[in-house]
């Protein structure tokens, strides 16, 4: 695998979109063609050479090509859009949309990163060293579907709204969420190794979300049904299961409805 080395050399004055730093659009470019693709502030058209540079060189397809990208992104949104194959290393902090839509290939960011990662995810890995904003694997502004494959992995905290209209895929988060876990889940498993806050699985019609700390607040409309003993993430432990969520319509399979799953660990 060939190494693109990308490092920030001016910081934009508003937020820089570089929905080209993928390793879809370096492969099988020199590192001057690199530099001349197109990224945006606001309305106008710049170019990444204009604030990065570049070394290293980019392998023929991206499944072949690695990017690592250096210094302060945080206001650097898009970061991987839509990329189907290859790596990406962040060594710091993004803005926005890090992952968004991404179909294949690996994200690993060494820092945060901010809403709306892995929006619309419909394959591959992203990792976040630290901490996650809002909106992680969830749907676009006005969109219904969310996250459908692919898998997220924060090792910090996460924000509000994760996994929201969640269709597939997997979210892990090994601390702590804000409010709004799994809205309008249609499928996926999202797992909080830490504690939740309220409103979890709120509108859920299918999927799983696993919590092992505490819940704030439980949803009226889940209905306890057992307790059972199960493994997650390697974690070995009894949880209560919870149906719901019984003020939405159902769809049913074989004659039986079937129901969001939420389980929480004793």
């Amino acid at each position: 695998m060939e190494t693109v080395t990308a490092t920030i050399k001016n910081q934009p004055d508003l937020y820089l979109e570089v929905e080209n730093l993928t390793p879809d659009a370096f492969a099988g470019k020199s590192l001057a063609e690199i530099a001349a693709l197109p990224a945006h502030i606001g309305n106008t058209e710049v170019s990444l050479g204009d604030y990065f540079t570049f070394s290293g060189s980019a392998g023929k397809t991206a499944a072949e090509t690695k990017i690592v990208v250096n210094g302060d992104l945080s206001r650097v949104k898009y970061i991987g859009m839509r990329m189907t194959a290859g790596e990406i290393l962040v060594n710091g902090n993004t803005d926005m949309y890090t992952g968004a839509w991404m179909q294949g290939g690996r994200i690993l960011v060494k820092g945060n990163v901010a809403s709306f990662a892995g929006t619309g995810m419909k394959g591959g890995e992203l990792i976040v060293d630290g901490d996650a904003g809002d909106y992680l694997g969830a749907a676009y502004r006005g969109d219904w579907r969310g996250m459908q494959a692919g898998r997220i992995h924060v090792k910090g905290n996460a924000g509000s709204d994760i996994g929201y209209y969640m269709n597939g895929g997997e979210i892990v988060v090994d601390g702590d969420v804000d409010v709004h876990v799994g809205t309008h889940a249609e499928g996926g498993k999202i797992v909080v190794k830490g504690n939740a806050k309220s409103r979890v699985g709120g509108q859920m019609v299918e999927g799983e979300i696993y919590v092992f700390g505490s819940i704030d607040v439980m949803m009226p409309g889940f209905a306890y049904r057992e307790d059972v003993d199960l493994e997650v993430e390697g974690v070995k432990g009894r949880f209560a299961l919870y149906e719901g969520d019984t003020g939405e319509r159902h769809r049913k399979r074989k004659g039986q409805t079937v129901y969001g799953k939420l389980y929480k660990k004793y």
